[in-house]
């Protein structure tokens, strides 16, 4: 997980979210610092239920925190409430890592790092478009990297967000046969509801399909499980998490 940090005294982080019971980040974190031997930093989980309750923790009580992370549905809500936006967050606006810095909220997008990083390995030369499940925060960090390798997005939603976006009734085995990259950005099959999958036509799935599922726990969801049964490549969210907070510790120790 890295070298040992050089900063010794205790230090307090935590991730921002709404319901964060089986969430990776503290588990992970908290492993990290016993590895790093700083038990003595601190990783919490902070849920709040609406904007109003996460605005009046950042005026004041997030000042105790060196950093945290942000994730669903407050990637995009909480950027009125920071200082400032760097690299890919400010282009993409979402954000899910920020760093506390002489009272400043400063925040990144570490997402990007962590999705790239783990796709890249799985694409083949007939992966030239991609469908993408889902318009939230979490989908403009998996455009943004997708079309950055020249990959061209489509976003699949329950309601048209744009005039280039389709609806999932609207799919058809001839836009599956040329989008050969499924991304499902939706929280849709996370436990504890793991019977659940995104309402997309899987019979028209074949070996050329590369199914990427953001969620993690299951490790396979009925959405990888339905794809592999079509002979698609599958690939679940944890490699991206692991790589997209390793960045998030970098950040914070800079």
């Amino acid at each position: 997980m890295g070298e040992k940090s050089n900063i010794e005294k205790p230090l307090h982080f935590g991730l921002i979210g709404k319901k964060l019971v089986h969430s990776f980040s503290k588990r992970y974190f908290t492993e990290k610092f016993k590895e790093l031997q700083l038990q003595k930093h601190t990783y919490s989980n902070l849920e709040f239920d609406d904007e109003s309750a996460l605005a009046a923790f950042l005026l004041d009580t997030v000042y105790n925190l060196r950093g945290f992370n942000i994730t669903i549905p407050y990637k995009e809500t909480i950027i009125p409430y920071l200082d400032s936006l760097q690299g890919e967050a400010k282009e993409i606006q979402a954000v899910n890592t920020v760093l506390v810095k002489k009272g400043k909220l400063i925040g990144y997008n570490t997402d990007v790092h962590g999705f790239l990083e783990s796709i890249k390995p799985l694409l083949s030369s007939h992966h030239k478009k991609a469908l993408i499940l889902g318009s939230g925060g979490a989908s403009k960090s998996i455009i943004f990297t997708l079309e950055s390798l020249d990959i061209k997005c489509k976003l699949v939603s329950r309601k048209k967000k744009s005039s280039d976006a389709i609806l999932y009734e609207e799919l058809t085995n001839e836009i599956l046969s040329t989008h050969t990259i499924i991304v499902n950005c939706t929280p849709v099959g996370t436990f504890p509801n793991i019977e659940k999958a995104p309402a997309i036509p899987y019979q028209f799935l074949t070996k050329d399909h590369l199914v990427y599922d953001l969620v993690y726990n299951p490790k396979i969801t009925r959405f990888l499980a339905k794809a592999k049964n079509q002979g698609a490549s599958i690939q679940n969210g944890l490699l991206m998490l692991q790589l997209q907070a390793d960045k998030a510790w970098e950040i914070w120790n800079s």
